[in-house]
């Protein structure tokens, strides 16, 4: 079994945008790194890859377009998010083909690609409110695998589905 989620990667030229928000070091944030970026679309846990894959096969993945915006934002009171837009059709199809693999999905789809993760008591950083626009279609989902570290997450892709 593997720690695993499906996401969306964003693609070059949105992550080029998110470069622009400012992410100044500060005690007590700790900002995800750009090669980690993704819209998280079902969250499993402890898993095992080939029961995801089993759930997915021949499933019709709608095709549809994402747009982050219009501003950073604060999900669960300690992470800064970009919100997303537009992925909501797609993500509930995968979660009514994965419902019985992994942790129970939440009830509630909320599309987001988180940005920073701020310990309790901890100013916002300057990022909070900046502007966002971007958006792209999405062309595939990913199942990827995440193996933390004491230097944050890995995430490693381990299969693709084509969507639309």
């Amino acid at each position: 079994m593997a720690r695993l989620f499906l996401a969306i990667w964003p693609p070059d030229e949105v992550a080029e945008e998110l470069l622009a928000l400012h992410r100044k070091d500060q005690q007590g944030v700790r900002f995800v790194r750009p090669e980690n970026w993704h819209i998280t679309l079902r969250f499993f846990g402890e898993a095992h890859p080939s029961d995801v894959a089993d759930a997915l096969a021949r499933a019709a993945l709608p095709a549809c377009h994402a747009r982050l915006g219009p501003a950073v934002d604060v999900m669960n009171e300690r992470a800064l998010v970009v919100p997303v837009a537009g992925v909501d059709d797609l993500a509930f199809v995968v979660r009514e083909r994965t419902a019985r693999v992994g942790e129970p999905a939440p009830k509630r789809f909320v599309g987001h690609l988180t940005v920073a993760r701020v310990k309790a008591h901890v100013p916002m950083p300057r990022a909070l409110g900046a502007m966002v626009g971007a958006e792209f279609a999405v062309s595939e989902i990913a199942l990827v695998q995440s193996r933390l570290d004491p230097d944050g997450a890995r995430y490693e892709t381990l299969h693709t589905w084509p969507v639309g």
